[in-house]
């Protein structure tokens, strides 16, 4: 009977141990209603935002159930109630944070609506409230902490600084005025806020193409056009440019369309050009010594407007075999001021990758009689 009783407790010690590892290799995932910001140590201190680097913010990580990479972002109110916040700029992953000074300045002139340095409080002591979001690595299961007051802050007119853009994307007709398909400029190497593309500006519907311009894959009221971009006269004569606010392309075909970014001030201003299509093909595939100039002998050809965009560039014959031990085939557009790698570009595996701001691109081998064909619509490309 012992040795029964015994077999039954094994068996039950057993199951325990099952369920516990099983616990253990799957946990829960729980949403919390909330999770704890600490006030500062000096909170009732006067915060001098001029004069500070940071501010110290430290919380208590939200119960997630299991140990789990967190993000966290900062929002500030100037009342408790957040009616109207602004979320920082910088997110953090430690429950630690040290939050730049500058950044809850600028929200805090966002809040007030000052547009203008004279009307700023300058010397006026501030409320300002302060709380987290927090959500796991994935974006999901987000939680808000609860809000602390530092009822001292000194601010000043501090406005986001101006910074050139990561991104360009072209939009028109020509991509049916469709954000999702709207073409990503190629940022030049080596200058920041220059960007190009080697465009399809044909009539679509019988219409001539019409473009735009913005930073970002939205009509967020940035979008740049005939109205306030700078089109020099070369482009308006070569592309036969019109229009009110879109830029319409008068002379159907291809362009190497260039936009270079000042800032001036406050500021944008968008230089945008447009090119002649032309793309060269470099390197030693013509000679021991290679060509790294652009001329008519390394030329591609361009394919004729009534193919459409979904057409290839086709380089001239290659002189001789390349390998991979020396500089390969290369392919460049050729843009002023701008070294010829600056644009450089490739196509591996049939697909067309830019250099970008990259580095040196992978060296692709040849053979003497084959072409490198390209299509900049699709993105594709081969040697054969």
């Amino acid at each position: 009977m012992r040795k029964i009783y015994n077999i039954m407790m094994l068996l039950a010690g057993l199951t325990f141990f099952q369920a516990c590892d099983t616990d253990i290799d799957h946990p829960t995932a729980l949403t919390p209603d909330t999770f704890v910001l600490n006030s500062p140590p000096y909170v009732s201190g006067i915060y001098d935002l001029i004069n500070t680097e940071s501010v110290l913010l430290t919380c208590s990580q939200p119960d997630y159930g299991f140990t789990a990479a967190t993000t966290y972002r900062v929002q500030v109110a100037l009342d408790n109630s957040f009616e109207n916040f602004v979320t920082l700029p910088t997110f953090y992953n430690s429950a630690k944070m040290e939050v730049d000074a500058s950044e809850i300045a600028v929200a805090m002139v966002n809040l007030l609506g000052i547009t203008d340095e004279a009307d700023f409080p300058t010397g006026e002591l501030f409320s300002v409230y302060i709380r987290l979001s927090a959500e796991l690595s994935d974006g999901s299961r987000q939680v808000l902490s609860n809000a602390i007051e530092l009822p001292q802050v000194k601010s000043y007119f501090a406005l986001q600084p101006m910074v050139m853009p990561e991104n360009i994307y072209l939009i028109g007709n020509v991509v049916g005025w469709n954000w999702d398909a709207a073409t990503q400029m190629v940022p030049v190497w080596g200058t920041e806020g220059k960007f190009w593309v080697m465009q399809y500006l044909g009539k679509t519907d019988g219409n001539n193409a019409e473009i735009k311009f913005n930073t970002a894959k939205a009509w967020d009221g940035n979008d740049f056009g005939m109205k306030t971009a700078d089109i020099d006269d070369a482009s308006g004569t070569l592309a036969g440019i019109s229009g009110d606010d879109n830029i319409v392309i008068g002379n159907p075909g291809w362009y190497i369309v260039v936009v270079t970014t000042e800032i001036s001030g406050r500021d944008y201003i968008y230089h945008v050009q447009f090119l002649e299509p032309k793309v060269y093909l470099f390197g030693r595939v013509w000679s021991e010594a290679g060509i790294f100039s652009a001329g008519d002998d390394n030329l591609f050809t361009v394919p004729d407007i009534s193919l459409g965009a979904d057409a290839d560039f086709v380089s001239p014959a290659f002189a001789r075999s390349v390998s991979t031990d020396e500089d390969g085939v290369r392919a460049c557009v050729v843009i002023s001021g701008e070294d010829w790698w600056h644009t450089e570009f490739m196509v591996f595996d049939g697909k067309l990758e830019y250099r970008g701001t990259g580095g040196d691109q992978t060296r692709v081998s040849g053979n003497a009689g084959q072409k490198l064909y390209i299509n900049f619509t699709k993105g594709t490309g081969k040697i054969e």
